[in-house]
Parts: structure tokens; C-alpha cells; sequence
């Protein structure tokens, strides 16, 4: 995890304005920082006029027309007429970036294996998955996500480079005892990530992270939070955790081991939790809660959706196991909120049906457990980029080399 946040910066990656030069930079430095700050805005906004630009980074007409030239030079962007006009006098060119120019994202989550080419600009070109075997660890996912980027590889076109390679990983990693093991990818999963994906040793190593983490991130940079700089992202699975964004960059803690809010005790008479303790907030909200207060079987992959869709349909039962999952969820959220005073609090994962359904009754305990000077400007929302948040969050880490210097293209495919 302590190569989650190399390169990345405030927003994101994505500044309103260049940052102000170093003290005793030196022309070519500045000149970089400034390409960057030029290609990040596209790269996330998408195609900008050169008259915007101007006016988005504070720099003069003449700096912007030769920044964009040579991040048309270098193969980045392109630079084309606008397709209207609509005023009088030499239009101004639209920058676009070039997709050519890929990150590769992975994730492996608790029942799938999922790789994505993933153009600069943020589309998803191409995604592919399989199956992840019940029980097996991380290491034993980087063989067939290799293969599964293998696949991919060859249909890429001749040009296209690859800026780099990130990966989100789902906290489910279990000791021989069987208990959870609470962390990021261990240094063994990095040098195997290393030995299968790393463009040789010149190249810039593999990033790894926690998937709550990923996933924030991209809510933060393309989804229902872009522009919040003060966030929380809850992830639901088979356990909670979240991704804490402050200031525009993520809170990694002591080994990037942050974040576990699941684990966060809310009721010490509670469940005993698979990690060793009892009352953890994932014992309340987690899919087991929810399917055990509506009588399901904790084991059936449809579960989750079953009771969400009976509740919507006014099954008591469900309703009610809805309703109770929402209570806990609104009362982690307000020592969330106490703590952390976000602007925002996302929910993704299986929790953001859940909020979904249950938003009222989660409003309702905010309001009654967290302190008015934060509760009143916290806005409350649904993720939205669903599944793909881990791989659109990878991407985003592994275009961050690229962002910090565009003049160091990446590696051919």
C-alpha cells in the first residue's frame, strides 16, 4: 500500500490550476509541471478547447498552444478544429486525449477476476473476467489475470502504450486459523504482481491497494463525488470498509492499513466478528446481517438482491431486515461523520442498495447521533460507477506516473 498515492494530487490529480512553481525550479521543470496540469484536465474532462484552458489554468494563450502542440507531439492528445461554430474569427482547437495511450486496471474481488484496458480520457476499451475460486488467496489470482490480460493484450492495437498498472484488492485475506486478516496486499502479492505485469525494471512497478481505497477514488475523480475534496467511500461485501479521502488525498494510515471501519465495535454484546472480536460494525450491515434478519440463506449469491427486491415489493420481513441494516448503517456513519467531518459520504458495494432502500432511517439516525456542525453540510450519496469503480479507480493510479510527467510516455503494449 505505500505505492497507493506516488504521483497522484490534490483532487485527484486534477488541480483548477497549475501548482505554483518550486522555489529554484527550473524552466524545463516548470514547463512539465504545466504539461501535466494541461493533459491531467482533459484527461478528465475530455475534450477542452484551447480557450478554455486558458481561462481553467491561468495560463497565457501562447504557453497553452505550445503545451498542447507538444502533448500532440509526444502522442497524448489531438488537436483538431471544433466540430461547431458559433462565432465569428479562427475558432479555437479542441484538445482531446488519445486512447491509444492505456492504463491497465485489475481487481480481485471476492468471487471475480476482472482486467480492463483503459484508454487515457477514462473509457474502458476492453474488460474481461472469469471466476475466482471460493477460498482461494490473492497470490493465487495473479496467474489468471495474467492470462486474462494476455487475452487482451493481443488485441491492442500496434501503437497503443501502456502508461501503467494498477490493482484493487478486496480485504478477504484469511490466516491458516481462518480468521480475517486485517491489511492491504502483502509484499508477496506485490512481487508477484511485479513479475507478471512490470514493464521490465525501467518501468514504473505495479500499484496495488485496497479496494475501498480504488474505488473512492474514483468515485472522487468520475463519479458522484468529483470535486469533493472531504469524502468517505463505504464499501459493502463480504465485509466493510472504506476509502477516506481528506484534502483531496486518500488517508492511508501506518501501512496503509486504514480505513477498516467494519471492524469499527458498535455493540460489544453483539456477534462475535470473523476477525476475533464481537459487536463490529460489519456484524450489523454487513450481507450476512441483512440476509440473517430476513431468514435467508446466508450462503445464496442472490441473496442480497432478494431481499432488497422483496422489501421494494413490501414484504414485511424484508422490510423490516432492511430497516435494521439502515439503523446500524446511520449509526456508524454518525461517528463517522463526528470524526472525519466529510463533505460527503458515498456508498458502494452492496451498501449503496441498501442506503438506496433505507436512506430515510439512515438520515434519521445521522441526525440524531451526529453533532450539528457536521451533520448539517454532509450530503449523503449513492455511488455511481458500480462495479467498475475498483478497475476506473486502478486506472486513475496507474495513469498517475504519466499525469506527473507526460513527457515519460510509458512503455509500448
Amino acid at each position: 500500500m505505500h505505492r497507493l498515492l506516488s504521483g497522484l494530487h490534490r483532487g485527484g490529480g486534477v488541480p483548477s490550476v497549475p501548482a505554483p512553481p518550486v522555489s529554484g525550479a527550473s524552466q524545463e521543470e516548470i514547463r512539465r509541471q504545466n504539461l501535466g496540469a494541461v493533459l491531467r484536465y482533459v484527461h478528465v474532462h475530455g475534450p477542452t478547447s484551447r480557450a478554455e484552458l486558458t481561462a481553467r489554468l491561468g495560463l497565457n494563450r501562447s504557453t497553452i498552444g505550445a503545451l498542447a502542440a507538444d502533448l500532440a507531439a509526444a502522442g497524448l492528445v489531438t488537436e483538431e478544429p471544433p466540430a461547431t461554430v458559433r462565432r465569428a474569427g479562427r475558432p479555437s482547437l479542441v484538445v482531446s486525449p488519445r486512447t491509444r495511450v492505456y492504463a491497465q486496471a485489475l481487481s480481485i474481488e471476492p468471487d471475480r477476476l476482472r482486467a480492463a484496458r483503459i484508454g487515457l480520457g477514462g473509457r474502458i476499451l476492453d474488460l474481461r473476467e472469469t471466476d475466482r475460486d471460493a477460498g482461494a488467496s490473492a497470490l493465487d489470482a495473479v496467474a489468471p489475470l495474467a492470462a486474462l490480460t494476455e487475452e487482451m493484450t493481443r488485441a491492442v492495437e500496434p501503437d497503443a502504450v501502456r502508461a501503467g498498472v494498477a490493482v484493487a484488492v478486496t480485504d478477504t485475506s484469511r490466516d491458516r486459523d481462518g480468521r480475517v486478516r486485517i491489511g492491504g496486499p502483502d509484499e508477496a502479492l506485490r512481487a508477484a504482481l511485479d513479475a507478471a505485469f512490470a514493464a521490465g525494471p525501467a518501468g514504473p512497478a505495479v500499484l496495488a491497494g485496497d479496494l475501498a481505497d480504488i474505488a473512492g477514488l474514483a468515485e472522487h475523480v468520475r463519479g458522484v463525488a468529483a470535486g469533493v475534496d472531504d469524502l468517505v467511500y463505504l464499501h459493502g461485501g463480504a465485509g466493510v470498509s472504506a476509502g477516506i479521502i481528506i484534502g483531496g488525498r486518500l488517508v492511508m494510515g501506518h501501512g496503509g492499513r486504514s480505513g477498516k471501519v467494519g471492524h469499527m465495535v458498535v455493540n460489544p454484546g453483539g456477534l462475535p466478528c470473523e476477525c476475533g472480536s464481537r459487536g463490529c460494525w460489519q456484524t450489523e450491515i454487513g450481507e450476512a446481517a441483512l440476509l440473517r434478519h430476513a431468514g435467508r440463506d446466508p450462503g445464496s449469491p442472490d441473496g442480497v438482491r432478494e431481499v432488497l427486491c422483496a422489501a421494494a415489493a413490501g414484504d414485511p420481513v424484508a422490510r423490516a431486515a432492511v430497516e435494521r441494516v439502515a439503523d446500524w448503517l446511520g449509526f456508524g456513519v454518525a461517528n463517522l461523520v463526528n470524526v472525519v467531518n466529510p463533505d460527503t459520504v458515498v456508498f458502494g458495494g452492496s451498501l449503496r442498495d441498501v442506503y438506496t432502500a433505507g436512506a430515510d432511517t439512515v438520515r434519521r439516525r445521522l441526525d440524531e447521533l451526529a453533532l450539528p456542525v457536521s451533520r448539517e453540510h454532509v450530503q449523503l450519496r449513492p455511488a455511481a460507477l458500480g462495479r467498475d469503480a475498483a478497475l476506473i479507480g486502478a486506472a486513475e493510479l496507474a495513469f498517475a506516473h504519466l499525469l506527473a510527467d507526460p513527457l515519460n510516455v510509458g512503455n509500448p503494449a
